[in-house]
């Protein structure tokens, strides 16, 4: 199966940075540098920042890390830094050093295939090229392969049709709602993007409504998680049930928050792969004529 790796819990993430290089080029590192804790000590307190303070603290973690000796220890850092950097919106500059970043370690240390895949960083670039429309000066076989496997996914989850249930119980079935403009959102009760786009569509959701816009979020959680944290929060637009994740899988869903968009004719026209700041979602939803 093939599927992109975004976003993982934040112990997942640091757990997932080995200290060894897969570099033939590159001397082995037996642990972390000074340098290298402290980057990843500032990454994990990004959430914590104002908007325009994290803007300015990623750009600078991106070139602290493009400074790290080279090494899959440096990809991975920049891969993680890459992986937080797309929550919301910290300007184009600051995600392109992000990008270049990635970039730049890749290009330094090459990395081998997983799974008979390309691995994450080149699926992450992939990704940062396509949806976020950054530059990515990589001359590789394996991003060149990981653009192509992001092509293959996409006619994929153009396809996608489903039947899910809501809160109480009503079955909804996303090719039933041609004719309006449709969101489909997946998220997660312990998800801090996704806990922090909610109010920005729960808005939308009001504004919206009287036009036609639906937003079916999708959890792959138990109603025993979902419904009080729905309820505490009073949230009004849809949520789905996906116990077993069939839809998930469907949409090669590996992080979360993410969203697709279909028009009226029930075309997938437009998806995130990450959570977005309401002047953020306006634009995508200018893309289906609504303004």
């Amino acid at each position: 199966m093939v599927f992109f790796m975004r976003r993982h819990k934040a112990a997942s993430i640091l757990s997932a940075l080995l200290f060894c290089s897969l570099s033939t080029a590159a001397p082995q590192r037996p642990a972390m540098s000074d340098a290298e804790k402290a980057i990843l000590k500032t990454m994990s307190g990004l959430r914590g920042l104002k908007d325009a303070d994290r803007a300015v603290v990623t750009k600078e973690l991106a070139l602290k890390i493009r400074a790290l000796p080279a090494g899959q220890m440096k990809v991975n850092i920049a891969n993680s830094l890459a992986n937080v950097s797309t929550e919301g919106d910290f300007g184009k500059g600051t995600l392109q050093e992000v990008t270049t970043t990635l970039a730049t370690a890749l290009a330094e240390c090459p990395m081998p295939k997983e799974n008979d895949e390309p691995a994450f960083g080149y699926q992450e670039l992939a990704q940062l090229s396509k949806y976020e429309h950054m530059n990515v000066a990589l001359k590789s076989g394996e991003y060149d392969a990981a653009r192509k496997l992001l092509d293959k996914v996409d006619i994929e989850r153009s396809k996608v049709d489903f039947t899910l249930n809501d809160l109480s119980g009503r079955a909804w079935t996303l090719s039933a709602l041609k004719g309006k403009v449709v969101l489909v959102n997946f998220w997660a009760t312990w998800c801090p993007p996704c806990k922090k786009e909610m109010p920005d569509l729960q808005d939308l959701a009001r504004k919206f409504g009287p036009q036609g816009f639906v937003i079916l979020s999708i959890s792959d959680e138990d109603i025993s998680k979902v419904k009080p944290f729905v309820t505490d929060h009073q949230y009004s637009w849809t949520m789905l049930l996906d116990p077993g994740r069939k839809v998930n899988t469907s949409y090669h869903i590996q992080g979360i928050p993410k969203s697709f968009l279909y028009d009226r004719k029930g075309r997938l026209i437009s998806q995130t792969i990450d959570m977005r700041t309401k002047a953020q979602f306006l634009d995508l939803l200018s893309k289906a004529g609504l303004k």
